[in-house]
């Protein structure tokens, strides 16, 4: 490959980065509508994509769902301490419940904080996720100190911005 190709196929990356950090076009071809944009092919957005995860740029791909916007008003984060040998068996069996949407592990702060398991249930309303968090504790013996604490806010949410 020419070092000019190089350096052509490198800012199309970068322009196709710069694409996606503003979000893929709901359309059933999203890559070919980014690609019409772009003035380029479909294939060219492909492959600049498969050169940004290569290099490390991209990692994933992920969605931004506006819970909100769906009518889920009733958004809480229950933090757990959980002794520390457990919390990663604790984590993915709380990832498995179909209203848990992330569940994740993060260092205590004490003394205020002592909490060092965190997981979402978005709900429609306060009874129903305080009913869902009930019956996971229920049903999967999870009698350890925790905290539910509903979102009082709601702040921008957007994916990464790179370029």
């Amino acid at each position: 490959m020419s070092r000019e190709n190089a350096i052509n196929q490198q800012s199309l990356a970068i322009e196709v980065q710069r694409a996606l950090q503003e979000g893929l076009p709901i359309v059933a071809q999203p890559y070919l509508a980014l690609a019409e944009d772009l003035g380029v092919s479909e294939q060219q957005v492909v492959e600049a994509i498969e050169q940004l995860q290569r290099s490390g740029m991209t990692k994933r791909f992920g969605m931004v769902l506006k819970h909100r916007q769906l009518g889920y008003h009733a958004n809480a984060m229950v933090v757990w301490d959980v002794p520390d040998g457990c919390v990663d068996r604790v984590g993915a069996s709380l990832g498995e419940e179909p209203c848990v949407t992330l569940s994740y592990r993060r260092p205590r702060r004490p003394p205020e904080w002592n909490y060092n398991l965190f997981c979402m249930i978005h709900g429609t309303c306060r009874e129903t996720v305080t009913a869902q968090l009930e019956d996971i504790v229920l049903r999967k013996g999870l009698h350890y100190p925790h905290q539910l604490l509903f979102s009082s806010h709601c702040f921008k949410q957007r994916g990464a911005v790179y370029v």
